[in-house]
């Protein structure tokens, strides 16, 4: 497994690095196509099976991990585990296109590890705690305890920043999406 770019988005929930990605995925010169996130979850909101994640049961992902199956995988939450599989890599890059991740921090040092050189992990800092609590509220996708331990889980995140390749403040989205596009854009044309 090595053959393209891979590029790996990570922060807090609420950050706004799914906007980020976003924005990126429609930029036809960085050639880049989502990797689709497993996850042991039920889908929240207007969130769909095979285009934000693949939605799996606790037991067949607990099947994958022990098939070796995942490139990385990580619990998150109590019997909540997101992970990036194997053949959804290989599937991009048979594609002829590069890999660009929506990932929690701890998947994507794990990728950053694994593919040092071909990897570009970036980091993307909100203006606050508070401002990431707003956010998340704004949703209206998950109850109070659950915004609370993903503002509890942000502090720990925000700590592991300096391991990233690259930190883009989301301050002001027009600037952080025009300093992601330029990040990237040097990252693939290397």
């Amino acid at each position: 497994m090595n053959k393209g770019k891979l590029i790996v988005f990570s922060a807090p929930s609420g950050s706004g690095k799914t906007t980020i990605v976003k924005h990126l995925l429609g930029q036809e010169d960085l050639n880049l196509e989502f990797s689709i996130s497993a996850a042991s979850r039920d889908p929240r909101g207007e969130e769909v099976h095979g285009k934000d994640y693949y939605f799996i049961s606790l037991e067949e992902f607990k099947k994958h991990i022990k098939a070796e199956d995942f490139l990385e995988w990580e619990e998150v939450y109590r019997d909540n585990f997101y992970g990036t599989l194997k053949s959804e890599i290989e599937r991009i890059w048979a594609l002829g296109k590069n890999v660009i991740f929506d990932i929690d921090v701890a998947g994507g040092l794990r990728i950053k590890h694994k593919f040092p050189e071909q990897t570009l992990a970036v980091f993307v800092k909100p203006p606050s705690v508070d401002e990431l609590k707003r956010r998340l509220k704004e949703r209206s996708t998950e109850s109070e305890d659950k915004i609370n331990m993903r503002i509890a889980k942000a502090s720990v995140e925000l700590a592991t920043a300096p391991q990233f390749d690259v930190i883009i403040k989301n301050y002001d989205l027009p600037v952080a999406l025009e300093e992601a596009h330029q990040l990237v854009k040097d990252f693939v044309s290397k």
